[in-house]
């Protein structure tokens, strides 16, 4: 059982809405303040030699990976409209938190971005709560990073943008491993599985080991469409959990080790 009380009234979050022909940007916004010293910083020092500039971006955003896991720590923070520079000086962050941070960095190194809202089934985070699921939320909405591989201007062609489920690999090629699939329990998190295993909101693939949770399509409830940003999502669609509740929730969950 889950829970509809803790969680914005008046929005209307059924089916494919606005921001679907989203053309992404590398601007700064109130969420991604990229320009802020500590986002800069994470990018010192990583120098990408590749043939095309889609190899050398999408390098540069692994390596921008590796040093966002290793600088900020996991917890089940509840206020995803956190900017990313107060992310940073805390040192810890949720799963949205991380990958908002990800996509400040990727705007600072010139590489557009955009997100795709997708509202996910409560009962995916059960294995995490598992004496608290009357109090996990119904609905929780997460923004999908999208990154922009090529500079060429919409009239000019479609533009080319790269999921950050495929950062590192096609999913037909982290599908493939003998690594078992994200089951969304244990000290591992969603941000850190994404460098391993394929992480399937579209039922595109499946984990050849059995019980593998490779397609998570199951919980998705509705796609909600491309938005430029993760503020102008949240602007449209609130976050997870209306205000009360993330006042109340965050001084214990925002420092509570994701585990």
């Amino acid at each position: 059982m889950t829970s509809s009380l803790l969680t914005p009234r008046r929005r209307s979050r059924v089916g494919t809405t606005g921001g679907v022909a989203a053309k992404g940007s590398t601007a700064p916004t109130r969420i991604l303040d990229w320009r802020d010293p500590l986002v800069a910083s994470l990018l010192d020092g990583i120098e990408v030699t590749a043939d095309s500039e889609t190899v050398r971006r999408i390098e540069t955003l692994r390596h921008a990976h590796r040093r966002i896991t290793e600088a900020v720590r996991p917890v089940y923070s509840v206020q995803d409209e956190r900017p990313v520079s107060e992310v940073l000086r805390r040192g810890r962050g949720s799963c949205s938190q991380r990958l908002a941070v990800l996509e400040a960095v990727a705007r600072a190194a010139g590489v557009a971005t955009r997100v795709r809202g997708l509202l996910l089934d409560g009962t995916f985070w059960y294995p995490r709560f598992p004496r608290l699921r009357r109090i996990v939320p119904d609905r929780v909405l997460l923004a999908w990073p999208e990154f922009r591989l090529d500079d060429v201007p919409s009239a000019a062609g479609p533009a080319s943008w790269l999921a950050v489920s495929e950062l590192f690999g096609s999913l037909e090629e982290l599908s493939d491993g003998l690594d078992a699939g994200f089951t969304n329990s244990g000290s591992e998190t969603l941000f850190e599985a994404l460098s391993r295993t394929a992480i399937d909101w579209d039922g595109a693939t499946l984990c050849p080991t059995a019980g593998a949770g490779c397609d998570l399509s199951a919980y998705v409830v509705a796609d909600l469409g491309h938005f430029d940003s993760r503020d102008e999502l949240f602007a449209r669609h609130g976050q997870t959990l209306c205000p009360v509740a993330r006042v109340l929730a965050e001084p214990v969950m925002g420092r509570h080790r994701a585990a």
